[in-house]
């Protein structure tokens, strides 16, 4: 990955508390997992998610894959740290302990 994307990626990802790099917008997601991820995150109590459409933009796509070592898309940035995808964020819902880190407990 080249420094020009790493710093746009370290941008957004610390430029916001709660980053989603998702297909689509939360309004009109364009796959059931960034879906699934959104709602997640709703019901956590998340306000106020940054949203990156990956489809708009493919150096994104891929980079933001190679930035986590991580190959799929959602995937959830929460105080600047990476969280995983929508199976991830879908247990810690289920554990109770998203709603403390959207909270930053």
């Amino acid at each position: 990955m080249n420094e020009d994307l790493k710093k746009r990626i370290d941008d957004l990802v610390h430029g916001h508390r709660v980053v989603l790099f998702m297909k689509g917008s939360p309004l009109m997601p364009m796959c059931g997992f960034s879906a699934s991820a959104i709602q997640t995150l709703r019901a956590a109590g998340a306000t106020d998610v940054a949203s990156v459409n990956v489809l708009e933009d493919p150096e994104i796509r891929q980079g933001i894959k190679d930035y986590t070592n991580w190959p799929t898309i959602p995937q959830i940035f929460i105080d600047g740290k990476f969280v995983g995808g929508c199976d991830i964020l879908r247990d810690l819902q289920e554990r109770g302990e998203l709603e403390g880190m959207i909270k930053g407990q």
